[in-house]
């Protein structure tokens, strides 16, 4: 930090370089390092943390996938009574687990088709901009 205008001889039958330094200078030969100040704009910058990639959101939407499995699984194993089931002329028992896990996968499709129906839309509507 401190730009110092001695100059210092090394004889080579010196014990230690820390020896022949000025005492100010010989804490820097030390096995501590200097504790950085961070008021200091000529210290290198501290490493940052990883920029997030397409990679590490895959893994985490892969991790999440595999939490909520586990947790349809034992949803699925804890409601297997079975229940009666009337939809328009269809009529039947269907475990209980089945029946909501069925009624959820409905409703996903459903909201997927309404988001690929406005996807579409402002797709046209990008184009026309164009």
């Amino acid at each position: 930090m401190f730009a110092h205008n001695r100059t210092v001889s090394v004889h080579p039958a010196a014990a230690s370089p820390a020896e022949e330094l000025p005492p100010q200078d010989a804490t820097l030969l030390s096995s501590e390092a200097p504790s950085p100040d961070p008021h200091d704009l000529t210290a290198p910058p501290r490493a940052s943390r990883p920029r997030r990639t397409r990679v590490s959101a895959a893994w985490l939407g892969v991790c999440f996938a595999a939490i909520a499995l586990v947790v349809l699984i034992v949803f699925m194993l804890q409601n297997t009574r079975s229940v009666e089931i009337s939809f328009l002329w269809l009529h039947g028992n269907v475990p209980l687990a089945l029946a909501l896990l069925t009624a959820g996968v409905g409703v996903a499709v459903v909201a997927i088709g309404f988001g690929e129906a406005r996807i579409g839309q402002l797709r046209r509507a990008a184009r026309r901009q164009q």
